[in-house]
């Protein structure tokens, strides 16, 4: 069969071709043979005849198609080469990790507290940083350290109880895992930003997603709700996401998680159906806390045992996400932290004076009140 095919190969020669086109069948027929190949080699051995057969004509057929259709040899840049590592945006470092994680100053979504967008430059900072499209920090300088410890005070029943729900969760981590005892360490100082970002993360996102589902049986709409919670579980599960680049938690670690995680999750969901006004009163006395302990983290990196800890250079992951400069450290990665943790306080203070019906694309103080804004009416 094999000489019989070249015979009248040679007595049916094709016309020459154009060069481009020869290099183009060439490229083709190359790729077809490497798919047979391929196919031929991921099927189990045959042991039959007709699968010998048909292994010898394809092996038979090869020479004669490459000889006298393919008059140019392949070329080596159709063998695909693997693909060289991305750098780091902004970073000037290979990425860790990728991600599709957006910081919630960078989206477009309006922010209920008249946060200032990114793409909202001032003509200073467009001297500074450039245009919209051009990376600029997330938190300037000036912002992240102009953060400030607040604090609510109770309105009623509901309030006093969410503040000591919070603090007597806060007495009972502290208790056991031995925080408030001896000196602090880098050790513990990651053990308790891990395990609360673990908390803080749950609940945007189930209150994102009672919401949704509320949307979608009223069908109707949320009024903006959704999409600030789930950044702020977006947020915080990045901030988690960053300070385990720093330490690896090991099996009893992720137990109590997943044992804090099932309990406070279903706990939350319950409550939210009953009250959402409490669990963001909660959840506001909850970030009240995430700020008292950064604040309290970078008082020991300035005066403290954490010298040294906040000389080290910051993640990459953490460098990309903030978009700090490429030789930022580990206390420019707390001041940023500190300062979403802030906005998250604010933001849930914010919403539990609110009704569930209201119109966040408004801008409100942290009481609730409507903000008059310029040219802008009174809400009401």
């Amino acid at each position: 069969a094999h000489l019989r095919r070249e015979t009248h190969a040679k007595r049916h020669l094709p016309t020459p071709l154009p060069d481009t086109t020869q290099r183009s069948m060439t490229q083709r027929s190359t790729t077809a043979a490497l798919f047979l190949q391929r196919a031929m080699a991921a099927r189990p051995a045959a042991t039959s005849a007709a699968a010998a057969a048909r292994r010898f004509a394809i092996s038979a057929a090869r020479p004669s198609f490459s000889r006298y259709m393919c008059t140019t040899s392949p070329s080596p840049k159709t063998i695909l080469q693997p693909k060289a590592a991305e750098v780091g945006k902004n970073s000037g470092k290979p990425a860790e990790i990728k991600h599709d994680m957006v910081h919630f100053r960078a989206t477009p979504n309006q922010h209920p507290l008249d946060i200032k967008k990114m793409s909202d430059s001032t003509p200073e900072e467009i001297a500074k940083y450039g245009h919209r499209g051009v990376p600029h920090p997330i938190w300037t300088t000036e912002e992240v350290n102009s953060v400030v410890q607040t604090h609510v005070e109770p309105s009623g029943y509901a309030d006093k109880f969410a503040l000591a729900c919070v603090k007597s969760a806060r007495w009972g981590f502290d208790t056991f895992s031995l925080y408030r005892f001896g000196k602090i360490s880098k050790k513990k100082v990651l053990n308790r930003a891990i395990f609360l970002e673990t908390v803080a993360g749950v609940p945007g996102m189930t209150a994102g997603m009672l919401r949704h589902l509320k949307s979608l049986r009223s069908m109707n709409h949320d009024h903006g709700w959704i999409h600030t919670l789930l950044e702020e579980a977006e947020n915080e599960r990045m901030h988690l996401l960053t300070f385990i680049q720093l330490k690896q938690p090991d099996l009893y670690f992720r137990t109590c998680v997943l044992i804090a995680q099932g309990v406070f999750m279903n706990a939350f969901f319950v409550a939210y159906l009953i009250s959402p006004s409490f669990c963001h009163r909660f959840v506001g006395y909850l970030e009240e806390e995430a700020v008292h302990t950064y604040e309290s983290i970078l008082d020991h990196i300035d005066n403290g045992e954490l010298k040294e800890f906040g000389r080290e250079p910051a993640p990459t992951i953490a460098i990309d996400y903030w978009r700090m400069a490429p030789d930022a450290t580990m206390r420019d990665l707390f001041l940023a932290v500190r300062a979403d943790e802030a906005n998250h306080r604010d933001v849930n203070h914010t919403f539990a004076s609110l009704p569930a019906d209201a119109e966040v694309s408004h801008f409100f103080d942290h009481s609730g009140k409507p903000i008059r804004k310029e040219g802008a009416q009174q809400v009401a």
